[in-house]
């Protein structure tokens, strides 16, 4: 072994070894000293950036950015979700639409219908998107069914994340597909086989058994924020409420159908990309919710304007909380942990599928993004698939979505949304979201892998 491959052998072992500090840091501040996920994510980011030999203003540097980068993306939507979840409750639309569903799915129906409005609205929508919108919903339907709240929302919590990992329109199976060259029809296909199983058993299948062994109660802040009531002249209609929360969906629908289906340089395909944007989305959407679900229905314009601005305050924690995620994320990869693990793959040797899994799994535990795990393990194994059936690289493609979901923890923002929405413990969280995405993962790595048997 010469000196440079040692030097290199080293610096890998004492990244990873970081990476691994950093992670039991956090847990550690967050579960003994019960320090705020925010100031514990910091402090573990300091943790893996001077271990890593980066310098402390480097560390602080990448820190900010990633901090910035995240909320810069997902701030702002999660603010309007807050705006638009908190005008669906004042007015009663929340409410109209859980009081529907209920009347055609009670009891052991109930988290079947979750699971399979999910999977409808998590088509075209970003899982950060889909969360925000449905949980007023989940709330409200937990509270007038009288299930318990686990049992209505990992069914859709479920469907929404594995539309997320395994179908197109999303980024991450969207760039596997064009970086290993699959063809976009056969993927959504063979990816719809797989999530169908997937959401089965990591929704309503593990909801019902975990609801049964974990208590959890609605939190009291949000659960405030979705459930008070303006009294107005008049309650929106079904139609008019299941609109409202359809239109994102729809906005952004019509963006994926100019994407697939029209010239790009069209002008409709131009504007339909524009408005389904989710920024765009989800802004037009609060804009139709303030004059559908308030100025129409009798709320005065000081009454809605007082909703939208109660709506930001429960978030801040939310927001503060995952852009320490992603400032995290972002340092660990200034350290260099994507080539670490890249060359680690590079020597093994094992099928496509199963390659293609394991590389995506250790990146996105590594880094905490999808992104990062499914763009790096695509550039990967591109070169070794040249000559591949078509079938084959959409079966690759899926399993790299599949990996890049595999026990998402503290490094994801993913992890902390759930838990800031839902007034989780640590501990809990593990249970509700990094075990539903591992059955996701698992799955979506059986299927492919029986998919790819039965194609050889």
């Amino acid at each position: 072994m010469d000196l440079s491959h040692a030097a290199w052998l080293a610096h890998d072992t004492r990244l990873i070894v970081c990476c691994l500090a950093a992670i039991a840091t956090i847990i550690v501040l967050i579960s003994l000293t019960k320090l705020p996920p925010f100031l514990s994510i910091l402090i573990g980011t300091f943790v893996a950036g001077l271990g890593a030999a980066l310098p402390p203003e480097e560390v602080a540097k990448a820190f900010s950015k990633g901090a910035g980068s995240l909320l810069g993306e997902a701030g702002i939507i999660i603010a309007l979700g807050a705006m638009l979840g908190a005008l669906m409750a004042e007015s009663g639309a929340a409410d109209r639409i859980a009081s529907t569903l209920l009347r055609h799915a009670k009891g052991k129906a109930l988290p079947w219908v979750m699971a399979f409005v999910a999977m409808v609205i998590g088509l075209p929508l970003f899982f950060e998107v889909g969360l925000v919108l449905m949980v007023p919903v989940i709330f409200v339907i937990a509270r007038q069914s009288g299930q318990p709240l686990l049992k209505v929302a990992i069914p859709a919590l479920a469907g929404m994340t594995t539309l997320h990992a395994l179908m197109p329109p999303h980024p991450g199976p969207l760039i596997a597909v064009s970086a290993l060259h699959a063809d976009l029809g056969t993927t959504m296909l063979l990816g719809l086989c797989i999530a169908v199983p997937a959401v089965i058993l990591a929704g309503p299948l593990y909801g019902i058994w975990l609801s049964k062994r974990l208590d959890v109660q609605e939190p009291a802040e949000l659960g405030a924020l979705f459930t008070a009531k303006i009294e107005t002249r008049r309650k929106p209609s079904f139609a008019v409420s299941l609109l409202i929360i359809l239109l994102p969906v729809l906005l952004m629908l019509g963006s994926t159908l100019a994407k697939v289906a029209m010239a790009p340089q069209g002008s409709l395909a131009i504007t339909l990309k524009f408005l389904g944007e989710p920024l765009i989305a989800l802004g037009i959407a609060v804009i139709a919710a303030v004059i559908c679900l308030g100025w129409s229905i009798g709320m005065a314009r000081d009454q809605v304007g007082g909703v939208l601005r109660k709506s930001l305050a429960p978030i801040a924690v939310l927001l503060l909380t995952i852009g320490a995620g992603g400032g995290l994320k972002q340092t660990l990869l200034e350290a260099g942990i994507s080539d670490t693990i890249s060359k680690v793959a590079s020597g093994a040797h094992l099928s496509y599928v199963l390659l293609a899994w394991l590389i995506a799994v250790a990146l996105r535990q590594a880094t905490g993004s999808a992104t990062v795990a499914t763009t790096t393990t695509a550039g990967i194994l591109a070169p070794l698939m040249a000559g591949l059936a078509t079938t084959q690289s959409s079966l690759v493609a899926l399993a790299i979505g599949a990996g890049s979901v595999f026990f998402c923890h503290v490094n994801d923002a993913g992890f902390w949304m759930v838990r800031e929405y839902f007034g989780l413990q640590l501990k809990q969280t593990i249970w509700v979201w990094s075990v539903l995405q591992t059955i996701v993962s698992v799955v979506g790595l059986v299927g492919t892998l029986l998919l790819w048997q039965w194609f050889q």
